[in-house]
């Protein structure tokens, strides 16, 4: 089986995510942020969409939800715990559901820290993780809502998901991690050589989305945090970097 993902970049460094499923061209869009450039590509990809899913209730994430839903007639998933500040779901899914996209089958992972209702789509079949803004490449979201241990529970689910698998985050955020990360740990040859992949690509004007997770692993500080609590001190260093 075959799911093929394709980036939607949105305002600055923001991404929504156009998956298909080879096998019966089923058609899903993660984080449909920006209804014009969202639509605009799915009319480029075919003009189907049956599905809409979302990882958490920002405005960056789910602003051009009820546009696109009203154009193609799709229904919307998202996380029970946040249904009061979603647009409306059709349905509302929590920890270890299922939600096909047609033969791919992918599994809810709930990743409170960002927000408190904060979820992730795992698509076994494309090896796709789509985890909004909980984890980015060489960097994690900023814990607006939950502590230090919610992040951290929430990045070891990540971690133990296979090294192969590509980790499709909720924006362009990469380099500035990046120049971060190595001030935790300057010495890892992980990060340098990541570090250096990075300021190439940015200067070509290339994305750095999606990242392998084993990349993930070995370069970026908030997943080799040890626990909560040096997770929370590199997330405040981080803050005030």
């Amino acid at each position: 089986m075959t799911l093929n993902v394709s980036a939607i970049p949105l305002f600055k460094d923001n991404y929504a995510w156009l998956l298909r499923d080879g096998a019966t061209g089923t058609t899903a869009v993660v984080d449909p942020a920006d209804a014009g450039p969202v639509e605009a590509a799915i009319m480029a990809a075919g003009g189907r969409l049956d599905l809409i899913l979302l990882t958490h209730h920002h405005a960056d994430h789910v602003g051009g939800t009820d546009e696109i839903r009203a154009r193609f007639g799709c229904p919307v998933v998202g996380a029970a715990a946040d249904a009061h500040r979603l647009p409306k779901l059709d349905r509302a899914v929590k920890e270890g559901d299922t939600v096909a996209i047609g033969d791919a089958v992918g599994r809810v992972i709930e990743t409170p820290g960002h927000t408190m209702g904060h979820i992730a789509f795992y698509y076994p079949d494309g090896h796709a993780l789509f985890c909004g803004d909980t984890l980015f490449s060489l960097g994690c979201g900023r814990l607006l809502e939950g502590r230090p241990a919610d992040m951290f529970a929430s990045l070891q689910k990540f971690a133990a998901l296979p090294s192969d698998t590509q980790v499709y985050c909720g924006h362009e955020y990469t380099e500035a991690n990046a120049r971060f990360a190595i001030t935790v740990e300057p010495d890892n040859a992980a990060l340098k050589m990541r570090m250096a992949e990075i300021l190439a690509l940015r200067a070509a004007g290339r994305s750095t989305i999606p990242s392998p997770l084993g990349e993930e692993m070995a370069a970026n500080p908030f997943m080799r945090a040890p626990d909560a609590v040096a997770l929370g001190r590199i997330r405040a260093a981080k803050d005030s970097f």
